[in-house]
């Protein structure tokens, strides 16, 4: 891997690894560090590196480097010598070069090369463990291991550091005695003491105290939340950020970790293309496991060992029709390896036709305004992969030839024009994983979340075909994901259920004949049936062995809607003991603003998943990382208030940007949009006054620390933030301007995720309401620019309405011009800009046909043919379409989405009513090198605005000017739906005038 610029000696880290957001504990570069450069001395032209060899047990070892700006040496490069124990060391001359490239191998194929990456090393004496590099010389000059230096003459500093809750496998001290200067980043490395804690002693010379930071090599710090710690003379330990002095040794008497731990069960590989998915079950070990070393043979580029943290990896680029072999070995703490698993094997298939990974566009996610269809109801292109499901007769849908799953990626492929021409570049869509259950077209009830839904695809138009044709539009792909639960039936790959079912004279229609070898997907035929939606994999007469269900095919009082009586175990639920607690959740839901909301069921549609359990979490960013390697722009996360801050901060949120950041660089994930749907159908600010249950908590890090254990810490996390209450939550300016300037936001505390703005969702019956709703909320949100603002959508309307908005045309109209112009991201419902199905109950499930819902067939309405060249500009349409797009909403959304394009106030602004008199009338500005964009906005009512910079206001409605010479401006009452938006040195009117921008 080539490096752009060479590394100078002494530089501090680049990136900072948030690996967890647990203790406020990070910083690029921790304060005090000095120049970033130190001056180059003569040492400086070589360099000794140490490479841990405890986990990997070579039998030689290769050190293969080239100097920056140098050449390679010739493979497999140099032979390591012995150090110490566990050890071992190669000096290598640099001549000029401040720094180089590593790689170690065995000479006999197998590398370790930082998974690809290489080894970017510096100068001096330098440790690599476990991928993992420090500055420092890990063995005595006697040849042994010196955890403990010989004390010289003057003070001495031992220090204690426990990485307990931090799950950190090396530890730098970067420290500066009184007086004196600070290391060099990062510092010398620690030494393993005893579990969960690391030493490390220093010679102060005359100097009684010292400054003191950690980090673990990586570009994660405990740097004391900015304030460094102050260490004395003497024995002292660093505790989570709690100094003890002259304290005792917190190791004294503890045995040393000799246990290794279990061997990983359960191996399985599975071929995708050209890349493997490999999954195991985690080993247990008495101190803990820290990783997975997975071993591969087979192709003809030799052997390979990857390390890994979770109990997924997806091993990609491999050669074509090649069997593989893969073995896994765990890693605690301490170096301990277990013996290898047994192999799992899988021959890859042919490379796809199409790019294996597509690349996010990357930019500002505030510029785009967003279309959300439901895939399945949009538009048809491919009859072949319609299916109706098991409901498909008693919802009614069958008398209207209108089969839930109906709509697919080659029908929103061929109508992206349509969208394009509404002025829209992101699309959500609802999730694409495989869905099961008796009504699944919407997605939420994902089975196999590693596998695209057949039903959705088609030969020419799959889930990578479509995301590339988007962004050959320059349009993004927003996929709707589930964290919180899986369908009903499991997951595939984690956990799947074995029900109760006898195919007697009242069961034999439900349950189906076993089929050996048929595997269900969604789309195929069971050729004995007839179904899609086969079900013989899940059921068993016999009792199962490991069975916990409780009272197995016991009759129970109940019975069928056909009067049939229903047994124990017949049908999944979180109390029968059928799914097991360490991935499965064991209650109902009471109280939808209560603790029990982020631990229990919601519906038996929707089997809660153990989002605190270390085999779900990995389960899922797995499968996640498979869609963000395909270069979607962003994640609507479904359910998010049900998974507990300190998971998202701790696991999903990090996974997500570390992973965007390895696949497409830092600027991609910088802009990688993750908005969250946190449901609180109440106009307060405050969720009932649960902040835990409230979607701007959401938007920030953690405060506090907590227990290491992610199920104790949600738990320690809900209880401290319930008694913190409302008014002792973080509050920003980041929406607001400064009087009218605008100014860098702070997005320190950012925690990684925006969200739906459900508060003016809840308003929207009247726009007004909407906009002092949402301007009342906006100090408590990280940044309400990025709030994502809808009407109505696939499950509500204004204030929890069960249908979709019927405020009329005019109310409509008033709604998207406060949308598209005040903060956050205008989102629109498929089919709203015709007011389609409006007053029609949005969702009954099968108890009623699709067409009489909100989630109709939309297809009718796009049919024939549209070409759209620019966004808001239609080249040419025929056919239902071309109608269609004369409708008056149409014409309203496409010159908003003209209008806001073209201003970056509107996009990215901040704003401020200060010194305003009118409704809905506001002041937006943005600044960013040689952009100043400011705006005066209106919509619907008069507005007089005072103390704004004086010059020519052009608008960009009418392209009326006013000249500004005493800091105010009036503008008289544009009328319903209607708006006027000043820009300061505008450019003139921007598009035609319409019903309603006139």
């Amino acid at each position: 891997m080539k490096r752009t610029s060479p590394r100078l000696p002494g530089r501090p880290l680049a990136a900072v690894v948030a690996v967890g957001a647990l203790f406020g504990l990070l910083a690029a570069v921790p304060p005090g560090t000095g120049p970033s450069t130190a001056p180059v001395a003569a040492a400086d032209t070589t360099a000794t590196v140490f490479y841990y060899t405890k986990t990997k047990n070579w039998a030689q070892y290769n050190l293969h480097y080239a100097p920056d700006g140098g050449s390679w040496t010739t493979v497999p490069g140099v032979r390591m010598e012995a150090a110490c124990t566990d050890w071992v060391k190669q000096t290598v001359t640099l001549g000029s070069a401040g720094g180089f490239e590593a790689a170690f191998n065995n000479g006999s194929g197998v590398w370790d090369n930082n998974a690809g990456k290489n080894y970017d090393l510096g100068t001096g004496d330098i440790t690599v463990k476990d991928g993992v590099i420090a500055h420092s010389a890990p063995c005595g000059g006697d040849g042994d291991p010196g955890p403990t230096p010989t004390p010289s003459p003057g003070n001495q500093a031992s220090v204690y550091y426990s990485t307990e809750a931090l799950g950190w496998s090396t530890v730098n001290l970067h420290y500066q005695p009184a007086g004196g200067a600070w290391t060099a980043v990062p510092g010398t490395g620690m030494e393993a003491a005893c579990t969960g804690w690391w030493k490390r002693t220093v010679d102060l010379a005359s100097a009684a105290t010292m400054k003191a930071a950690f980090n673990n090599g990586n570009g994660t710090w405990d740097n004391n939340k900015g304030a460094d710690y102050v260490l004395t003379a003497g024995t002292s330990t660093v505790r989570n950020n709690t100094v003890t002095k002259d304290a005792q040794d917190p190791c004294a008497g503890e045995a040393p970790d000799t246990q290794a731990p279990t061997v990983p069960a359960k191996v399985t590989a599975k071929a995708d293309g050209v890349a493997v998915v490999l999954s195991w079950e985690p080993s247990t070990d008495d101190k803990g496991v820290t990783r997975y070393q997975v071993t591969r043979t087979g192709g003809t580029r030799g052997t390979t060992v990857t390390d890994v943290g979770s109990t997924v990896l997806t091993d990609s680029g491999l050669e074509e029709r090649t069997a593989y072999t893969y073995t896994v070995k765990a890693v605690d703490a301490a170096g301990n390896v277990s013996a290898a698993s047994a192999a799992a094997g899988a021959t890859t298939g042919e490379k796809p036709t199409t790019p294996a990974a597509g690349k996010p566009l990357g930019t500002d996610p505030r510029k785009d305004p967003v279309y959300f269809v439901l895939t399945a109801r949009f538009n048809d292109g491919d009859t072949s992969n319609n299916r109706g499901g098991s409901q498909h007769g008693k919802s009614g849908n069958a008398t209207n030839n209108d089969p839930m799953f109906r709509g697919d990626f080659k029908g929103l492929v061929q109508k992206l024009d349509y969208i394009k021409g509404l002025g829209f570049s992101a699309v959500w869509i609802t999730p694409v994983v495989l869905n099961r259950s008796d009504y699944d077209y919407h997605g939420y009830h994902g089975y196999d979340f590693y596998r695209v839904d057949p039903r959705l695809e088609s030969a020419g138009a799959s889930y990578q075909d479509l995301i590339d044709a988007a962004h050959a539009k320059g349009m993004k792909i927003y996929q709707d994901v589930v964290y919180n639960h899986s369908s009903r039936w499991g997951a595939k790959g984690l956990y799947t259920p074995t029900v109760y079912g006898v195919r007697d004279k009242d069961w034999s229609w439900y349950y189906d004949e076993k089929q050996p070898g048929f595997e269900y997907d969604g789309l195929t035929i069971d050729p004995k049936t007839g179904k899609s939606y086969y079900n013989g994999d899940l059921w068993s007469t016999a009792e199962p062995s490991g069975n916990t269900c409780v009272d197995w095919g016991q009759p129970t009082r109940w019975t069928s809607p056909e009067g049939y009586r229903i047994h124990n175990c017949q049908w999944p639920s979180p109390t029968s003991g059928m799914f097991p607690k360490a991935l499965y959740h064991q209650c109902w839901i009471g109280n939808w603003e209560g603790e029990d909301s982020r631990s229990c069921w919601l519906h038996d549609d929707l089997a809660d998943l153990n989002t605190e359990s270390a085999q779900v979490q990995n389960y899922l960013i797995g499968a996640y990382n498979k869609y963000i390697d395909m270069g979607v722009d962003g994640f609507r996360v479904d359910t998010a208030v049900h998974i507990p801050r300190t998971t998202w901060n701790r696991r999903f949120l990090p996974a997500i940007q570390e992973r965007v950041a390895q696949q497409h660089g830092a600027e991609a994930a910088k802009n990688f949009f993750v908005f969250g749907e946190v449901a609180a159908f109440v106009n307060d600010k405050w969720n009932r006054g649960s902040v835990n249950h409230s979607a701007q908590f959401f938007t920030w890090k953690e405060r506090k620390e907590y227990s290491a254990d992610d199920e104790k810490a949600a738990l320690e996390m809900y209880d401290h933030e319930q008694q913190a209450g409302t008014s002792n939550q973080p509050t920003s300016t980041n929406a607001c301007l400064d009087g009218n300037d605008y100014h860098a936001p702070d997005h320190s505390r950012f925690s990684g995720m925006n969200v739906i703005d459900m508060r003016m969702h809840m308003n929207f019956g009247d726009a007004s309401n909407a906009f002092h709703n949402g301007k009342d909320s906006d100090d408590s949100y990280n940044d309400a620019t990025y709030n994502v603002v809808y009407v109505d959508s696939h499950d509500y309307g204004p204030n929890k309405g069960a249908e979709r908005y019927a405020g009329g045309t005019d109310a409509w109209a008033e709604n998207m011009s406060l949308m598209w112009t005040f903060r956050g991201i205008p989102t629109l419902y498929y089919g709203s800009e015709i007011e389609f199905q409006k007053g029609k109950k949005i969702d009954c499930g099968p108890t009623c046909p699709l067409a009489t819902t909100g989630r109709a067939y939309f297809g009718d309405h796009v049919a024939g043919d549209v070409k759209a060249s620019e966004f808001s500009k239609v080249d040419s349409a025929t056919g239902a379409v071309a109608s269609t797009l004369q409708q008056p909403l149409v014409r309203h959304v496409q010159r908003l989405n003209e209008i806001r394009r073209a201003i970056p106030a509107l996009q990215m602004g901040q704003y401020s009513t200060e010194g305003i008199q009118g409704d809905m009338a506001f002041k937006r500005r943005y600044t960013s090198g040689a952009t100043d964009s400011f705006a005066l906005v209106t919509v619907t009512h008069a507005a007089t605005y005072t103390g704004i910079p004086n010059g020519t206001y052009t608008d960009a409605v009418t392209g009326d000017k006013q000249v500004v010479t005493g800091g105010t401006l009036k503008v008289v009452a544009p009328g319903k739906g209607n708006l006027r938006v000043y820009v300061l040195n505008g450019t003139g009117r921007i598009g035609a005038a319409g019903t309603y921008l006139k």
